[in-house]
């Protein structure tokens, strides 16, 4: 017996999301078909409004409602610094620190030659357009995972930026080896940033 059409897209387009199987798309789509109207209206618009109400900033390269983001406008953040991560949920990761106040660069993605993932797919071009013009970053914190890929794109831009006499720093290894940002609790965050070192 086949599922009803409008249950098999659901299960179908709970499937396309990272780490649901077909199981847990079955018990998801059964559960939204138990949901109240309003809630399955709710949820379906904030669906659309990510997609319809964000951006990206033109500066820093942050998921944004507004161009450029708050961070980028911000006056009292410090202009000295520009910490570079791999993605935007990496940006909200430190900022629940409350410890680190200066700027962000978002890269989309670390360098992969397996995968095809070059230089020029990265938010690389528009960081070294920002340090030519700003006079007033000393330095340049990289934030990229402790991969193979982070530590490579890691020097990849250390190679880049050396250069100008900027200062290029690098988390220091309070993160495990082969942890992501996104799951340091804060206390490790906090560790890694003070005890970064020099590239």
């Amino acid at each position: 017996m086949q599922y009803p059409e409008p249950i098999a897209r659901l299960i179908s387009s709970y499937m396309r999301l990272p780490g649901i199987g077909r199981k847990t798309a079955i018990r998801l789509a059964y559960f939204t078909v138990n949901m109240n109207k309003d809630d399955v209206k709710n949820f379906a618009q904030a669906l659309i409004d990510v997609k319809d109400k964000l951006t990206y900033c033109s500066i820093c390269g942050n998921l944004t409602e507004t161009d450029p983001c708050e961070i980028c406008k911000d006056p009292r953040r410090d202009r000295s610094k520009i910490l570079v991560v791999e993605h935007p949920k990496d940006v909200m990761v430190m900022e629940k620190m409350k410890d680190y106040h200066g700027l962000y660069h978002v890269l989309h993605g670390v360098l992969s030659p397996m995968e095809g993932r070059g230089p020029q797919d990265l938010n690389i071009k528009s960081l070294l357009k920002r340090l030519q013009k700003n006079s007033k970053v000393n330095e340049v914190i990289i934030a990229t995972n402790a991969t193979p890929e982070g530590e490579a794109t890691a020097m990849y831009l250390s190679k880049l930026i050396k250069p100008a006499g900027i200062k290029v720093t690098r988390l220091a290894h309070g993160l495990s080896a082969g942890s992501d940002i996104e799951y340091a609790d804060e206390m490790t965050l906090y560790r890694a940033m003070k005890d970064r070192t020099q590239m």
